[in-house]
């Protein structure tokens, strides 16, 4: 530094230390604390009040990791200021714990970067909102455990009595109270003398102390207390607080506790530990298999409700029962049901039809998305999953006003769910390949990482979710026995696993390393509570990497199946999407896993006839599609069954039964079991019935006949099911936690904005008769503006405006004049950045800066 350089004054506020910051600084302020951009400060000042708020403030506490909010609770018992001397001893104690000491200046990097913390290290100042929330009161007590000061205690004390304590303290008298009180502290503060006065407490008194040191540092005592309390009290080593209440100061508890705020530190985060270990290839197979499988229960479930799924609840989402049958048709648990039908509500999949009778139905993108490739329609899934704030954890819990949360319906959606989601798997991400975590490593991890301090039912959730986050991933296929796939960790962004421990040399040429091309995840990098959210453009990228990963692993769809004499059908895997399709109408499901098995029935072969296919189209489309011969029994069945089929027509009398063969009508007449449907003959070869067709047809299939409908023509009806859709929907957003992480591009430009913004209220203006006062608008007349506009023009000097836009809305710039003519100035606005014009009329006044403010 020359003789002519000074050294830079210390920051007097927070403003003027922000003011200090290099822009890099102040974009990682914004990120890390985004509620600060919204809307983008004015200035500098403005910025550094809204930092200072508490609703501010307490959102950036609630995100701190464990060892930064105790460097906090640490700074809102030290002095005011600090020097970083003083928080180091508070932290490490008198030992000096060497982690601790390590770690304190990322944890104090941390509080300065957030504007929590600011000044330099001889003089560090808690923000006054942080300190007002973390200091220690009666009301408020601080996790530290710590009291108030000697100072704080004995503020309502008779100055009589504060000079009795300094005497039993073997302090000289003083003339005042606040010499005695300074006294006291000085010497409570001083380990030899301290140590010396503690020699002479009986024992008995020292476990009163005991109890008190680590807090709750408050007592209670008897109007005449015990001896032992009493020689506390003398010494002032318990000052009363409030009758019947004694209370510990902080200088005592700090000399008990060797000098440290916090009876444990926490430096370090507790490692995730591995709970098992297997083979990568074991862990991608089992994952591609549930992933397969994954796949295969949505198709089931939106199959399920092609034709329209159940009604929608008058207060929105799906009733019990229907979440029960639904469940039955998937053979899950209702859990289980829950978070497949919401899955599919994530993705678009699924929604309301909005008619008059509400139903949930699929949605036409669901028809896109069973014609992409498998895995491509396994990413969609798994990325939904992955941002999606609707939880179905909580369904069947009970709301704010003690309403059942229903699957489907309202009330669903918890902000923290993504993020605790990506960092659950971030953890699981920085585990060697293979590595299955012990699901309370990560519980503590994530402790560490937000430490309690909001509501007790938000620490308990963000535990809920995690444990959801596991359970989910293992049933979509992102993990495979616990641990993290090559395609779940290709979702995340996540960087390359680290390589299992081997012996020395092990490595063999053919060794494959996993390649990856995003790296997003930050497991490793302590207090990384919140991975850096991934752009929609990343998002869409990494959902390919895995699906490229993910796709050789599952199994082809076959063309082909296993007829056998019993009238089934084994399919061997999953069959492609025609021959499913047509073998789902001419069969029944009776059972899945490794292979489906397909029952042939007269009801089921009756559905295909119905649905418009003759006995030769069965009989082709077997041999086509069987690696084994059409077997007898199963041929006789289909020709049967066709033979059978619309010998009856059914149509609207109501309804009535037409037939050819007017004995088989005396038969239907003769069989009990038709009395129900109250038929009457009109003609030979006709009965009729009040019943309606479908009753009807009903009626006689169930006694064993095999009808067909017909309409007013005469026609046969081709019963073919309509796949009923709802209109085009978007799947749900995302309900933010907060306000969104601002991007690169937005932090560039608001940090130009606020920069030009303080320019504008700090640059120095030239001293006038006429100068506005701090925080006001220049005033000038109309020819004065005009005049000094004009000048300006020439001289090219910046000036100083006031200007009240269109919407009444006043405001300050800074502006270097070009040209003044027609009621207009243009300038170049360096608070805007850019070159304005502006009608002079709006402009209040004008005021020159100093010759060297610009």
């Amino acid at each position: 530094m020359s003789s002519d350089e000074k050294p830079a004054a210390a920051p007097r506020s927070l403003a003027e230390a922000l003011r200090a910051r290099d822009d890099a600084s102040l974009s990682a302020l914004l990120r890390s604390r985004p509620d600060l951009i919204t809307p983008v400060p004015t200035d500098l000042t403005q910025l550094a009040t809204r930092a200072g708020t508490r609703a501010s403030v307490v959102r950036a506490l609630e995100r701190l990791d464990r060892f930064a909010l105790q460097t906090a609770e640490a700074l809102a018992v030290a002095a005011d200021p600090a020097a970083y001397a003083e928080l180091l001893a508070l932290m490490a104690g008198d030992e000096g714990e060497p982690a601790v000491a390590a770690a304190l200046p990322r944890a104090l990097g941390t509080l300065r970067e957030q504007a929590l913390v600011w000044g330099g290290d001889d003089r560090l100042r808690l923000v006054r909102t942080a300190r007002e929330l973390l200091a220690p009161s009666a009301q408020h007590p601080s996790p530290t455990g710590l009291g108030p000061t000697v100072q704080e205690a004995t503020a309502g004390m008779s100055p009589g009595r504060i000079q009795e304590i300094v005497t039993a303290a073997g302090l000289p008298s003083t003339h005042d109270s606040v010499s005695a009180v300074a006294s006291l502290t000085a010497l409570f503060g001083d380990r030899v003398r301290m140590a010396a006065l503690l020699a002479d407490v009986p024992d008995d008194s020292l476990d009163v102390l005991d109890r008190l040191v680590w807090g709750p540092p408050y007592g209670q005592v008897t109007a005449d207390p015990a001896p032992r309390l009493r020689r506390l009290l003398d010494r002032g080593l318990l000052l009363p607080t409030a009758p019947g209440t004694v209370v510990l100061p902080r200088e005592v508890a700090l000399h008990l506790r060797a000098g440290r705020a916090h009876r444990t530190p926490e430096p370090v985060p507790p490692a995730v530990e591995p709970a098992a270990t297997h083979r990568a290839q074991v862990v991608d197979a089992t994952a591609a298999g549930q992933a397969y499988t994954a796949l295969a229960t949505v198709e089931e479930l939106l199959k399920d409700w092609d034709e329209g799924g159940p009604t929608v609840l008058r207060a929105g989402g799906l009733s019990v029962r229907d979440l029960k049958r639904t469940a039955v048709a998937l053979d899950v648990s209702e859990p289980v049901a829950a978070f497949w039908v919401e899955l599919a509500y994530a993705a678009g999949l699924l929604a309301s039809d909005g008619d008059v009778e509400e139903r949930f139905a699929a949605t036409p993108a669901y028809d896109e998305w069973r014609e992409r490739a498998a895995a491509d329609r396994w990413a969609r899934l798994a990325r939904a999953w992955l941002s999606a704030t609707r939880t179905p954890g909580v369904v069947g819990g009970r709301d704010a006003k003690d309403r059942t949360l229903s699957a489907l319906g309202p009330g669903l959606d918890r902000s923290a769910a993504p993020e605790v989601r990506r960092r659950v798997l971030s953890l699981m991400a920085g585990l060697p390949e293979g590595a299955a975590p012990a699901v309370e490593s990560v519980l503590a991890r994530l402790r560490w990482e937000r430490p309690l301090r909001g509501p007790q039912r938000d620490h308990d959730l963000r535990e809920r979710l995690a444990r959801w986050t596991l359970s989910e991933a293992e049933l979509l296929g992102v993990t495979g026995r616990g641990a993290l796939s090559a395609h779940g960790r290709a979702l995340l962004g996540a960087p390359p696993a680290p390589a299992p421990a081997r012996p020395a040399g092990s490595a063999g040429p053919g060794d494959k390393l996993p390649v990856h091309h995003h790296h997003r995840a930050d497991a490793g990098e302590p207090g990384a509570a919140s991975p850096t959210p991934m752009s929609a453009a990343e998002q869409e990228t990494a959902a390919a990497d895995a699906a490229r990963l993910l796709a050789p692993l599952l199994p082809e769809p076959l063309d082909h199946v296993l007829l056998q004499a019993d009238l089934t059908a084994v399919a061997p895997g999953p069959l492609q999407r025609p021959l499913a399709d047509v073998l789902g109408v001419l069969a029944d499901v009776e059972s899945k896993g490794g292979a489906t098995v397909y029952r042939f029935t007269p009801a089921s072969v009756r559905r295909a006839l119905d649905a418009g296919r003759t006995a030769a189209d069965l009989h082709a489309f077997l041999a086509q599609h069987s690696r084994t011969p059409v077997p007898q029994p199963l041929a006789y069945l289909i020709d049967d069954v066709a033979r059978r089929h619309g010998h009856l027509r059914v149509g609207a009398a109501s309804a009535y039964v037409r037939c050819d063969d007017d004995a088989l009508l005396n038969e239907i007449l003769a069989d009990k079991r038709s009395a129900g449907l109250r038929l009457r003959r009109l003609a030979p070869t006709v009965l009729a019935t009040p019943a309606d067709p479908a009753t009807l047809l009903e009626g006689l299939r169930a006694m064993g006949y095999a009808p067909a409908a017909e309409s007013a023509e005469g026609d046969v009806l081709i019963a073919r099911a309509d796949s009923h859709r709802t209109p085009p929907r978007t799947a749900p957003e995302p309900v933010p936690d907060g306000p969104p992480v601002p991007d690169t591009t937005l932090l560039s430009a608001a940090v130009r904005a606020i920069r030009a913004g303080d320019l504008a209220s700090t640059a120095p203006r030239r001293p006038t008769a006429s100068a506005p006062a701090d925080g006001d608008l220049p005033r000038t007349s109309s020819a004065e503006t005009l005049a000094t506009m004009q000048a300006a023009v020439l001289t090219g000097e910046a000036l100083w405006i006031g200007y009240v836009n269109a919407e009444g809305t006043a405001g300050q710039h800074v502006i270097a004049p070009i040209r003044v003519e027609g009621g207009f100035v243009t300038a170049y606005d360096h608070t805007a950045d850019e070159v304005r014009t502006y009608p002079l009329h709006r402009i209040t006044g004008v005021a020159e800066l100093e010759p060297d403010a610009g």
